[in-house]
């Protein structure tokens, strides 16, 4: 049965899950502080899925996603019908944009002909 945990609590869980090694906890304070940071400055994205998880990757480009609510099977998107938005949004409000996710929820093929069997 899964709890209700809060947003640092499954940050850390992730973290000792991808680790794969016991921490100290200010070890784990720290990696998470240098996580936040690198986020901060726009080198590292994070794109929450449906699940409430977090991944973190590099911000080497905008991401975007067809994310199925089912089964958790994300599939990538190439076009950004955005990126025109963006440079208006950068100007008119003087906010520097590092990088956006763009995501959409619902149901894959599979997951949609499973439901109507």
């Amino acid at each position: 049965m899964r709890t209700n945990r809060t947003r640092s609590q499954e940050r850390i869980l992730h973290l000792l899950k991808h680790l794969n090694r016991s921490l100290s906890a200010q070890d784990i304070y720290l990696e998470l502080r240098s996580l936040d940071g690198l986020k901060r400055e726009g080198l590292v994205h994070v794109r929450t899925l449906a699940s409430g998880e977090s991944l973190y990757g590099a911000a080497h480009q905008d991401q975007h996603h067809l994310t199925c609510l089912e089964c958790g099977a994300s599939i990538p998107i190439n076009e950004c019908p955005v990126h025109h938005l963006e440079s208006q949004l950068q100007q008119s409000h003087s906010f520097k944009i590092y990088y956006h996710t763009l995501e959409f929820f619902g149901l894959c093929d599979r997951c949609t002909l499973a439901q109507q069997s």
